[in-house]
């Protein structure tokens, strides 16, 4: 049976987190917004404090539990995930942390690695990890990588360019931090030759082109990144370099996926939730009543729409506790997370956008962040791969096709 209710001290630490979007994420959400890439270093310091003092790290939710003592590391994840963004998507995503490149070590990375390169994450300066897959000719289709690692000696050289890396600058120049960059090390092989390598801070080789102007969460950096002759040490390959027809290699990115579209989707939840909530307050100060247990009939345009808006953020919700549930419980999640993704981005963007409408002219305006949410809810449809590779994905995973007989 699923059960998604929480222990109460781990309700208490998602409470914490509903505080820290309230009290500090709102009140600079619109500031940082327009301060496009400049950095809110008081509240970067003060999450990474809160995530390395002793018996911190909030976000890990190493000994977070259910009813009867379950661990539910992964659902208290998406639940802290969707607290978070109800304050700010962008904020949440510049708090330092490992980011995607820590969840890639996780994925494919030795226990030995495991160690060596989250250890960092736990002290000292605030810190960033980011992953580097995206290229200027390779979007959705993952598997086409172009950046080449070539061995010589007891070294990998990298070279290539990567874009729209999240945290890609604070990863290379802001901090002591790393990027995970996938590229090929035989390209005859196609997938399995895909293969994850940490790139730490000031790597020779490896710089930042440009940070990307966005439509929303503009606070987050997304740069590109430059690999010109970048050389690692040949044990910060992720995991094997032997090149298995069938195995690793790609597959390690997809488990990857697989770990972070619910995570992904909880944002977009939580951008959601925000526009939801605000729209309810909203009428309710203009005497305009939700009338529940009607027929859709003798209810008014504007009831109805808030009533889909509401059905359509719970059942992501659900769907996303569910993949972060089954993740728990160490079972096969990629259908269920890309199914959450999915529907998750599709009804942010309904939501929000919906939100702006029914607000009018004040929902367009810059008065509330209510277009800032629509502004900001848009990339949940794209990053961690689009609505239609997510949708392909579940069509593939359904029908039992593979990628050649379904793409």
């Amino acid at each position: 049976m699923i059960d998604f209710e929480f222990e109460p001290q781990t309700q208490k630490r998602i409470q914490f987190f509903h505080t820290v979007a309230e009290q500090m994420m709102r009140p600079i959400s619109r500031e940082y917004d327009e301060r496009e890439h400049e950095k809110p270093w008081d509240f970067l310091n003060a999450m990474w404090a809160a995530s390395t003092a002793p018996g911190g790290d909030p976000m890990g939710g190493a000994d977070a539990s259910g009813q009867g003592g379950v661990k539910m590391r992964n659902v208290y994840t998406v639940a802290a995930t969707e607290e978070l963004c109800w304050g700010d998507a962008g904020l949440f995503l510049s708090i330092p942390n490992a980011g995607l490149g820590g969840a890639a070590v996780m994925a494919a990375g030795t226990p030995e690695q495991k160690q060596r390169f989250l250890a960092p994450f736990r002290g000292g300066q605030p810190k960033w990890g980011a992953m580097a897959i995206t290229e200027p000719g390779c979007g959705s289709d993952s598997a086409a990588v172009t950046t080449t690692a070539t061995r010589d000696g007891d070294h990998w050289v990298l070279n290539g360019n990567k874009i729209f890396c999240t945290s890609g600058w604070m990863a290379v120049e802001q901090s002591e931090g790393f990027v995970v960059v996938w590229a090929t090390v035989d390209k005859s092989a196609g997938r399995p030759g895909i293969k994850p390598f940490v790139v730490e801070h000031g790597t020779p080789g490896m710089s930042v082109a440009r940070l990307e102007k966005k439509l929303g969460i503009r606070v987050s950096d997304t740069a590109a990144l430059v690999f010109d002759n970048c050389r690692v040490p040949a044990d910060h390959l992720l995991g094997s370099a032997e090149v298995k027809r069938g195995g690793g290699g790609f597959k390690d990115v997809m488990a990857t996926f697989d770990a972070t579209r619910p995570i992904v989707a909880a944002m977009a939840i939580g951008v959601g939730r925000a526009a939801l909530d605000f729209v309810r307050e909203f009428l309710a100060e203009q005497k305009v009543e939700i009338r529940y247990g009607l027929s859709p009939r003798r209810l008014s345009a504007v009831e109805r729409d808030f009533m889909e808006m509401e059905v359509q953020l719970k059942a992501a919700r659900l769907l996303t506790w569910r993949a972060a549930w089954m993740l728990d419980r160490g079972m096969r999640n990629s259908l269920e997370a890309s199914m959450a993704k999915a529907k998750a981005g599709l009804a942010v963007t309904l939501i929000t956008q919906k939100a702006v409408e029914l607000l009018g002219p004040l929902g367009y305006s810059r008065r509330y962040l209510v277009e800032k949410w629509m502004r900001d809810a848009k990339i949940n449809d794209i990053f961690e791969g689009t609505q239609q590779i997510n949708m392909i994905i579940v069509a593939r995973r359904i029908l039992e096709y593979s990628s050649k007989e379904l793409n």
